[in-house]
């Protein structure tokens, strides 16, 4: 639970945002022999990684004992809240960080815009793009680089209570966002239930549903450039699709990951929740009465007959380019994620989803049933989804920003039951002014 929480809450620290006076994405131009890599690796060597993935000791644990000379110290921050500040803090004072961290996707190109992380293709890590879903490997990767090794992640679906949907008299879950404001109305209308809850304090949620319906929001160029299209057609359309939704009083409005919010998905005031990957053990824990209620489905589409997804969520492990022992913290981080044992550790023990294709198709994973789903293996329903994400989503390298002017914009909208689409104008100016501010230049 606290991994899925932790995933949603955004850093607000602004400090390091504005462009750095030098960029040296080419500065990790060695390219390291396998010679030089096994030497590293039999050297005495101390690595210190900081993330918050509960017990990843176990992980690390199987590191060191394939490589015995390395020793790595865990730091456990407790959330990207926590992390980020005192990360960007000891990267400016030049001492004090860790060799490898672990970083949410859409924070990466923050700390790649100041210099801050090492580019990964010196170590082979571009010889791995197959291991890893499409859309995932790009999070990580572009033209100039490969700057972490995915985590974890969260395609998105639909979790509905099977018994609200009888007790509305509706066979099953919506196929398209059409039948979604159909269903709404007859759930309401007959039972005490929303079909949803859509929070205004949760920019996250709101971004996977952009990525499902084509909206590409944001790029960087890794350097001074952006573009910023908060107000594109496609996010608008989502929005305003909301909006109706709400103004009928057919969705509820409440912040989510609060006791009111944990209560009503307990209590059946939300008759589903369009959530990532992780959301389904989460809710194991928050409506443990619920057992057998719940089912996973897809998102509806916007158009009959697709099959698209977005993702909410997921993170990565960077190695820091300050790090003195880069060789290492490197097969660290490839390590923890990559290895089979590892990685089915990540995902079976601690429930982050994952990233590769091998453990995308374990059957250790993926044929898990479920009881809390009526007996669904819904690792393998979320597998499959995660191969449905858009491939090309980019981000922008102050999302704290971002994520802030989203809450005073358009959440504000949302929880006040306002204009949603005049507050997504008003988001598009807050971040496109920003930008201008810090010295960006906006396309």
């Amino acid at each position: 639970m606290v991994l899925g929480a932790a995933a949603l809450v955004s850093a607000l620290t602004l400090a390091g945002c504005s462009p750095a006076a030098q960029n040296d994405d080419s500065s990790n131009a060695t390219t390291y022999t396998q010679d030089e890599i096994d030497k590293a690796l039999s050297t005495p060597t101390e690595l210190t990684f900081w993330t918050w993935v509960p017990d990843v000791q176990k992980e690390v644990d199987l590191f060191e004992a394939k490589y015995p000379n390395i020793k790595v110290t865990v730091v456990n921050t407790t959330g990207g809240t926590q992390q980020y500040p005192k990360l960007r803090a000891a990267i400016k004072a030049g001492e004090g960080a860790p060799d490898v961290a672990q970083i949410e996707y859409q924070y990466l190109s923050s700390f790649r815009q100041t210099g801050s992380l090492s580019d990964l293709t010196q170590f082979g890590a571009d010889e791995h793009k197959s291991d890893y879903v499409d859309w995932i490997w790009n999070q990580v990767a572009d033209d100039k680089g490969v700057w972490a090794v995915p985590q974890d992640s969260g395609p998105m679906g639909n979790l509905y209570r099977t018994d609200i949907w009888a007790a509305a008299g509706l066979e099953g879950p919506p196929s398209t966002w059409d039948e979604f404001a159909e269903q709404a109305a007859e759930i309401r209308s007959k039972t005490d239930s929303y079909i949803a809850d859509l929070p205004g304090n949760d920019p996250g949620q709101m971004m996977g549903l952009f990525w499902q319906a084509g909206a590409k929001p944001f790029s960087y160029d890794g350097d001074k450039t952006v573009s910023i299209n908060l107000n594109s057609p496609e996010a608008t359309k989502v929005v305003a699709f909301w909006q109706d939704l709400i103004q009928k009083d057919l969705v509820a409005t409440d912040p989510d990951f609060a006791d009111e919010w944990y209560q009503g998905l307990a209590r059946g005031k939300y008759a589903s929740w369009q959530v990532a990957a992780w959301g389904p053990l989460f809710l194991q824990g928050t409506a443990k009465d619920t057992s057998g209620l719940w089912n996973a489905a897809k998102l509806p589409q916007w158009n009959a007959g697709e099959d698209v997804s977005g993702n909410w969520g997921g993170s990565t492990d960077a190695v820091l380019a300050g790090s003195d022992n880069q060789i290492a913290a490197y097969e660290l981080a490839k390590f923890i994620n990559t290895d089979e044992e590892s990685a089915l550790l990540l995902a079976n023990d601690q429930f982050l989803f994952p990233t590769t294709t091998a453990t995308l198709k374990n059957p250790d994973f993926v044929d898990q049933e479920s009881e809390f789903y009526g007996g669904q293996k819904v690792n393998e329903f979320f597998a499959g989804v995660s191969t449905t994400v858009d491939k090309d989503f980019q981000w922008l390298p102050f999302m704290d920003f971002v994520y802030s002017s989203y809450n005073e914009t358009v959440g504000a909208a949302i929880s006040d039951k306002a204009d949603m689409v005049s507050a997504l104008d008003d988001w598009q100016n807050a971040v496109q002014e920003y930008a201008t501010q810090q010295g960006f230049t906006v396309q």
